[in-house]
């Protein structure tokens, strides 16, 4: 008898490594390449989804290890899930980049540079505590004239490209404004809701989830938006922080718990994506798997939820001409598409303009316009050039992180069309208000 010789080890440990069910879907046909960013950039096929399941497929088979240059492809994918809205054998790349980076944040040793920058990202970008701290030292410095003045002397160059993109991606910061832990309907009430705040969203676009939530009443639903409630863990999800993220997950299931709402509605399509996937994040905690359940199934976008209603509040004129930007998060992540366009259609006197290459990402994603700023800043450029012929008034999306990347990146090309939540164009009408705030 012939002995077969052992298999060799696999690279990944035993916790969740990369599913072989869904890497042995992956066909190789190719129909990912032309959405896939880092593709459409570089040409490179383990820059692609289909060279990236190929690389994990290999590393699974102990063919390769979890080395700086295996690494490296995974670090530049912006996990924008394009790939699975392309892909025709129905491969879950999602699940894979996630498992994925899991096991690099646990099997590989980062340079303490790179843990440093890291740990205040995640530090920084997941407590709104300390983002709100952050907003008076920031408003001093952009109302001052030292920010005018910095960028004047461009004297961001002589920091490191990942500090200076994060200077550049700052926000004009607006008066804050608070939504109440419960804004009643207008007229008869139709359904219970509440609002997830998100960290970004509550401290630098605050005036996002006030017009959620006046919408939402004006619409007919009464509004909890919990006061307790931290980070949902999104961005610690997709950069592989598993454990933060579980922790993070049940603090956000127990406070919606106590709030007993019939759906949870989110404005930042990061966040929304990963609390409608809380049930595979939390699948091995026995006491919240059951809950987790329970909760993403009452998850939805503000867009989603609004469709699922009957139009009760007066929609006023606006004349305005709207560049529609889909967040890959809300498009491809959440498969979430035609809602937000429908919302605006509905306002009278608004035209809306698609922007070419409409499934290919902005380099937002998440922290990744932060870690990868020359990836990002090339697709940002590109997506500013595409927007630049249209001749919109405004630009609307439906996530922080892109109205971020796109004001920067439209910034660069001296181009000054403002970028808002869609939910802000809308507010706008319900309430007769000119568009004047828009920039428009």
């Amino acid at each position: 008898m012939t002995t077969l010789p052992n298999p060799l080890p696999s690279a990944f440990d035993p916790h969740h490594p990369p599913a072989n069910a869904i890497i042995d879907k992956c066909v190789h046909c190719g129909f990912c390449l032309p959405v896939c960013p880092t593709y459409v950039l570089w040409g490179q096929e383990m820059d692609s989804p289909r060279g990236r399941i190929y690389l994990m497929k290999l590393a699974a088979e102990g063919a390769a290890q979890i080395t700086p240059k295996w690494v490296s492809h995974f670090d530049t994918c912006l996990g924008c899930m394009a790939c699975m809205t392309a892909c025709p054998s129905g491969v879950d790349y999602g699940k894979l980049i996630e498992a994925t980076r899991a096991q690099i944040e646990r099997n590989f040793p980062r340079s303490s540079a790179e843990k440093r920058h890291r740990h205040f990202l995640f530090e920084t970008f997941t407590r709104p505590d300390r983002l709100r701290r952050l907003r008076a030292p920031l408003l001093a410095y952009q109302k001052s004239g030292l920010q005018a003045l910095v960028r004047g002397l461009r004297l961001l160059r002589l920091l490191p490209k990942k500090w200076h993109a994060m200077e550049a991606l700052l926000p004009e910061l607006a008066p804050q404004e608070t939504v109440p832990e419960v804004t009643p309907a207008v007229g008869p009430k139709r359904r219970r809701v509440g609002l997830l705040l998100g960290c970004v969203q509550r401290e630098f676009f605050s005036q996002v989830n006030a017009a959620t939530a006046r919408v939402l009443s004006a619409e007919g639903c009464e509004v909890v938006a919990p006061q307790a409630q931290t980070c949902c863990g999104a961005l610690l999800v997709h950069a592989g922080e598993e454990a933060a993220a579980i922790d993070l997950a049940k603090k956000t299931i127990d406070v919606f718990e106590h709030a007993n709402v019939e759906a949870i509605v989110t404005n930042a399509a990061g966040c929304g994506s990963n609390v409608k996937e809380y049930a595979h994040l939390l699948r091995d905690v026995p006491e919240y798997a059951e809950r987790a359940r329970n909760f993403s199934a009452k998850c939805k976008d503000i867009s989603e939820i609004l469709a699922e209603l009957e139009p009760r509040a007066p929609r006023h004129p606006l004349k305005l001409r709207v560049a529609f930007h889909d967040s890959c998060h809300l498009q491809h992540a959440q498969g979430v598409r035609e809602q937000p366009r429908a919302l605006l259609a509905s306002i009278p006197g608004l035209e809306l303009v698609e922007i070419p290459e409409s499934a290919i990402c902005c380099g937002s994603a998440g922290i990744y316009n932060l870690v990868q700023p020359g990836a990002a800043e090339s697709l940002g450029d590109r997506k500013a050039e595409l927007i630049a012929h249209l001749g919109a008034g405004v630009v609307a999306t439906g996530n922080p992180g892109c109205v971020l990347q796109l004001q920067s990146s439209l910034s660069r090309q001296r181009q000054k069309t403002p970028v808002v939540h869609t939910i802000q164009i809308l507010d706008a009408s319900l309430r007769g208000q000119s568009p004047d705030f828009l920039g428009g």
